[in-house]
């Protein structure tokens, strides 16, 4: 069994030998590809060391995040775009919108979330999309640019049936975390809907624990509490879901 975290942020973890421990545990749990996004220009560094010292295991991504759209962003961004070159990566990521934190934002937001979108399709590349209270937003920049050439990942879906069809259509894989283990989030009702084919499984390591062991930072080991939930939800076996999400990954990535 190889399962998948399509999305997790393990390199903050700098200190050697706690962050062996992490990939053990990884190892352990049968979670052997880890998809890293940075967020900034400073965790660019990061996501290359760990993907160097696990080069089977970790495979970078590389994109702007919407909350670290502030003033000198362009410059940042420019950046990001100078650091694709030494490395192979395999999305540009995370990017998106955020309205949760400051909307003040917005134009600016979409200003970089459009302008990686270019170098996305540029590089034939996935996008891996962030979004928070912004459903509409992200939609509107992304019905233009439906096509062929579209495709990646809606990171952390929590939204309803129809936002999930509406990803879809456009190209896009849902990537389903943590949330899906807590008992009132409602993504147990909308996944029987949506095939598993449209499927990746995530942690978002350190955040968004699952249960059972929410309110502590979380990390891609814990990967298989997601995958176990969601293969009680679709009434199918652990090694189901890790096959065909590992697949799904595959097809999206390359790798």
């Amino acid at each position: 069994m190889i399962l998948t975290d399509t999305h997790t942020h393990l390199y903050y973890e700098e200190d050697a030998g706690k962050r062996a421990a992490l990939m053990q545990r990884c190892f352990d749990n049968q979670v052997t590809r880890l998809f890293l996004p940075n967020v900034d220009a400073d965790s660019v560094k990061q996501v290359y060391e760990l993907a160097e010292a696990y080069p089977e295991n970790c495979f970078p991504m590389l994109g702007m995040h919407p909350c670290s759209v502030k003033d000198g962003w362009e410059q940042e961004l420019d950046t990001i775009r100078a650091s694709y070159g030494p490395h192979k990566i395999y999305a540009i990521g995370e990017i998106g919108i955020d309205l949760y934190w400051d909307k003040t934002t917005l134009p600016q937001q979409v200003q970089a979330f459009k302008q990686q979108i270019v170098w996305a399709k540029q590089l034939k590349l996935p996008i891996v999309i962030h979004c928070r209270d912004a459903f509409n937003e992200v939609f509107e920049v992304l019905e233009p640019e439906q096509g062929t050439d579209l495709r990646g990942i809606f990171h952390c879906f929590t939204g309803n049936l129809e936002q999930a069809q509406k990803a879809i259509s456009l190209g896009l894989h849902l990537g389903i975390g943590g949330v899906v283990t807590y008992k009132n989030a409602g993504l147990d009702k909308i996944l029987p809907q949506i095939d598993l084919s449209h499927i990746v499984l995530e942690t978002d390591s350190p955040y968004l624990t699952p249960v059972p062991h929410r309110g502590k930072p979380n990390e891609s080991s814990y990967l298989i509490y997601v995958a176990q939930r969601v293969a009680d939800v679709y009434q199918v076996s652990l090694d189901v879901v890790a096959e065909i999400t590992t697949a799904n990954s595959k097809h999206i990535f390359g790798v």
